[in-house]
């Protein structure tokens, strides 16, 4: 299968399943979070609206420190403006950033059942060449390198918000993220073997998704995730709309997410929660994705969209679930109005 890079290391090892490194279930434990300080995009042509992202970054930040320590990656020139609104008690690391995809472009932890830890490179092409990533594509490394860590890369070319993972052996995506040839120019099979080897991982569970229609060829954490083994929380319009990819896409994926079984030969009970209506933000781009939470220890990091009837019942949803955690909701519309959401932009260094 693929070799291991090795950063900051003189170790040169074989990297395959029988490793035993995998991807745990986001729930666990963290040591801390990562996130990115956004400097460049296409969408921040106009000054003042990337202010408003830089405050909504800052303002997830903020809600996660409370739970765990958070590191926010950027080039040391912008280390000053961004302390005025992050919280003194998150850490900056000098590594230059393009965007705030976290999730997407940062490092990619994996870790096995002696503690050891590593990172995945999963070789971040700006989403199939789709946006510039002369800094974003080297994060994992640059990571790699100062925590003095193993850089694990089987060649596959992608993104973790393309893929959920339950940390017990099996994976849910949209083959429009990854079976897609600005990616990965390779069969059905070989994708999904080296998915399921980056994730440490034994059963895939593939839904079409929609290709084009978005920067992310429709990644699956904007719209299904994870809770725990077997059971999934999925987000789903009241019906399919003609005009609307989106909205078939949703009832093809819950579909078949209902009648697949996990690793264990289990299948996946599914919790749906309801599109919000009345969005404070009524552009037909503007994600408003509930599911797109992050996991921090003893919190949840949500979004609220200005629907309230429908930010109740997502925070009543998420409270049951995960009865021990406290449910923050964020209004950050500037990101949804970007195409992502809390998820999108933070990614975790689990517990060792």
């Amino acid at each position: 299968m693929g070799g291991i890079s090795m950063v900051g290391t003189s170790n040169v090892t074989n990297a395959d399943n029988s490793d035993g490194f995998y991807v745990p279930d986001e729930a666990k434990r963290h040591e801390r979070t990562f996130m990115q300080w956004p400097v460049n995009s296409p969408a921040y042509s106009d000054r003042h609206f990337l202010e408003m992202v830089r405050q909504s970054v800052a303002e997830i930040a903020n809600a996660i420190v409370e739970f765990e320590p958070v590191v926010m990656l950027m080039a040391t020139k912008f280390k000053a403006s961004a302390q005025a609104i992050l919280s003194h008690k998150i850490e900056i690391w000098d590594v230059a950033t393009d965007d705030l995809w976290c999730r997407d472009s940062g490092p990619l932890f994996v870790r096995n059942d002696a503690g050891e830890l590593a990172i995945r490179q999963l070789n971040f092409n700006g989403w199939g060449n789709k946006q510039a990533y002369s800094n974003d594509g080297r994060i994992a490394e640059r990571v790699a390198e100062i925590m003095d860590l193993p850089l694990f890369d089987n060649g596959l070319v992608g993104e973790p918000g393309g893929v959920e993972t339950n940390g017990y052996g099996t994976l849910i995506a949209h083959e429009s993220s990854w079976i897609n040839k600005n990616r990965n120019a390779l069969s059905k099979d070989i994708v999904t073997q080296k998915l399921l080897e980056v994730y440490g991982a034994d059963t895939m569970i593939w839904a079409p998704g929609v290709v084009g229609e978005d920067v992310t060829d429709y990644h699956i954490d904007a719209l299904a995730r994870f809770v725990g083994k077997n059971k999934v929380l999925i987000q789903v319009p009241d019906r399919i709309y003609a005009d609307d990819p989106w909205s078939a896409a949703a009832f093809e994926t819950r579909n078949i997410i209902e009648n697949a079984l996990n690793s264990e030969g289990s299948e996946m009970g599914l919790v749906t929660v309801p599109d919000p209506a009345n969005t404070r933000v009524q552009s037909p781009d503007f994600v408003a994705s509930y599911v797109n939470y992050y996991l921090c220890n003893g919190g949840v990091i949500a979004a609220n969209f200005g629907d309230k009837e429908a930010d109740v019942i997502a925070k009543e949803i998420l409270r049951n679930l995960y009865p021990e955690r406290d449910v923050i909701t964020l209004n950050v519309d500037p990101i949804g109005e970007i195409g992502g959401g809390i998820h999108c932009a933070t990614q975790q260094q689990p517990a060792v």
